[in-house]
């Protein structure tokens, strides 16, 4: 049985020390998109060589940036194949500015199971601690696994984000370039769906697609320059579900609602007939 529940449900997962580097950090938002404004200071804070600002959702990918291997999807209890795999959701929780370099330790857990009938959800939660012994941020990961539900669990709560009953107080367009997954992917997720014709095919798409963190990264930086005049410090909390696929070299909308402390923002595939990306999209900021 690729998933079993009672040996997956609460079982820690192996802690991992990790460290960056502000050259990882410039890479990071190069691979989101940063410098298409190559001589704005704004755009510029994100790429300075020693003390550049760091968007929340480098977070992501901080402890991966020296992987070159793809991913697999083992753990206690669970053991499926990559290709039925697609990332589900994602949140992030900052406790403080991140820095521009540092070093840290990963520990986690799988927190829950949940039955979607012929498919399956599994979530992940880790708390990433600096060197200095404090917490830097926390965060909640799923994946939704094709194929692999049917075992007897609870199907789950619905944690769906409800977009204002009024026009969005922003509404943007962020290009994407061909070649942005290739540049992603050096973040260190090497899954072949984002850089192998083939293997996509095998997967079910007609081409390989965009990674859902780089769009997830794309839209939080979208939203952190519109909103929040490019003050990435000012991010304290992201999180989305990944509700369909980009392609590279597509456009994406944001469409933004700002309340206080908080936007909630819809993200579609403008080439597409705004075909959604991303869903239940909230951020939250200090005032």
């Amino acid at each position: 049985m690729p998933i079993d529940p009672q040996v997956a449900l609460g079982a820690e997962l192996p802690s991992k020390e990790f460290s960056w580097t502000a050259s990882d950090i410039a890479l990071y938002h190069l691979g989101i998109g940063a410098g298409h404004l190559w001589t704005d200071p704004a755009e510029l804070r994100y790429l300075d060589d020693r003390e550049p600002q760091v968007l929340p959702t480098f977070a992501t990918v901080a402890h991966t940036l020296r992987d070159t291997d793809p991913p697999k999807v083992k753990f206690p209890g669970v053991d499926i194949d990559l290709a039925k795999v697609v990332h589900g959701a994602q949140e992030i929780q900052v406790h403080r500015p991140l820095p521009a370099s540092g070093k840290a330790t990963r520990t986690g857990r799988i927190s829950e199971i949940w039955d979607k009938g012929s498919n399956a959800v599994i979530v992940q939660e880790f708390t990433i601690t600096g060197s200095d012994g404090e917490a830097l941020w926390t965060e909640r990961s799923s994946i939704f696994a094709r194929g692999e539900g049917g075992f007897g669990g609870e199907r789950g709560p619905s944690n769906k984000a409800e977009l204002p009953d009024r026009a969005p107080d922003f509404d943007v367009t962020t290009a994407t370039l061909p070649q942005q997954a290739l540049l992603y992917r050096l973040c260190g997720d090497r899954n072949p769906l984002h850089s192998d014709p083939e293997f996509a095919k095998g997967a079910g798409f007609p081409a390989p697609i965009l990674h859902g963190l780089c769009t997830y990264g794309i839209i939080c930086k979208t939203a952190t320059d519109t909103v929040l005049e490019s003050a990435a410090t000012r991010v304290t909390g992201f999180k989305a579900r990944f509700a369909g696929v980009l392609f590279p070299g597509e456009t994406l909308r944001s469409r933004i609602w700002q309340e206080p402390g908080k936007l909630t923002i819809s993200a579609t595939a403008v080439d597409r007939e705004d075909a959604p990306v991303l869903g239940d999209v909230v951020l939250t900021y200090a005032e």
